[in-house]
């Protein structure tokens, strides 16, 4: 918990991040009883005898997540977490953060979705990795029909850990922008690779789609831990205080740069103008010898 309350107040302070989102499982019904009792498939990264034994040391309950909204009101951060089945779902709704995510993992999960369809009225966010575009249509659709498509932020997303640059396929961006932009509230961008640079050109796609009316570009979402050393498979595609602090701070600077001109000349370009620029009217012609 220590840990946990330690990312959000780097998170929001030092990265000045918008959201701090952690996640939510009860194991017993997400894994299979042969899952659960089976041992880690890494056992040097596990913290229990078997994979579910492990998964209960690392999960929060609902009272400490209520600790955590609370540490995220303190440091001025939204509170979020996703949820990976029913019982998490209907806990986490109970304490109403402002959104809600889906991983790619359970996005076909409609049981789960249409709980939150019916029983919470906050942001839906869902990631798309490992789908096809027929399960994408059929998502979108499945809130599109229960009158929840404007509360509904779609992920583009390549699901690996990490993820190589040629996998990361950012283009989906514009897809899913084109296809679904003008329906639901948002389309985000969920990475898992290496470095800063790939989030910057999704920003740039993303605004690139909504100067031309496709809807809006409205989430960027990174794993952050406080040391990449640390055992776990995630630590590794994820980044560190001072990655998140640089992205950060890139894209609200990219994201300032993406605009059309106003006006032929800037008021920044005018002092420039009135030193620097040739005029015939005050310079006359100029006779080369």
């Amino acid at each position: 918990m220590e840990i946990a309350k330690e990312l959000i107040r780097v998170a929001a302070h030092v990265c000045k991040a918008d959201v701090a989102k952690f996640q939510k499982r009860h194991n017993k019904e997400l894994l299979t009883p042969e899952e659960y009792n089976t041992p880690h498939p890494v056992p040097a990264n596990s913290y229990g005898d078997t994979y579910g034994a492990h998964r209960e040391f690392l999960e929060f309950d609902v009272d400490q997540h209520k600790d955590l909204i609370a540490c995220c009101e303190e440091n001025g951060i939204a509170y979020s977490t996703s949820v990976w089945d029913l019982t998490s779902a209907r806990e986490m709704a109970s304490l109403n953060p402002p959104l809600l995510k889906i991983p790619s993992a359970t996005n076909q999960h409609y049981d789960l979705q249409g709980y939150l369809c019916e029983n919470y009225g906050g942001e839906i966010h869902v990631s798309t990795g490992m789908s096809t575009g027929q399960e994408i249509v059929d998502l979108v659709n499945f809130y599109a029909e229960r009158g929840r498509a404007k509360d509904l932020v779609v992920y583009s997303c390549t699901s690996g850990y990490p993820v190589a640059f040629e996998d990361i396929c950012l283009f989906e961006i514009r897809t899913l922008m084109e296809k679904f932009g003008a329906t639901v509230k948002g389309i985000g961008f969920s990475g898992h690779h290496l470095g800063i640079a790939a989030d910057v050109a999704a920003m740039a796609v993303g605004r690139a789609m909504e100067a031309d009316g496709k809807g809006r570009f409205t989430h960027i979402e990174r794993h952050f831990t406080l040391d990449r050393t640390w055992k776990g498979t995630d630590h590794a595609a994820s980044l560190e205080p001072d990655g998140l602090r640089r992205l950060c701070r890139d894209l609200r600077h990219v994201d300032a740069a993406l605009a059309h001109k106003g006006q032929d000349i800037l008021p920044v370009e005018q002092v420039q103008r009135d030193k620097l620029k040739w005029v015939e009217s005050r310079h006359g012609a100029q006779i080369a010898s």
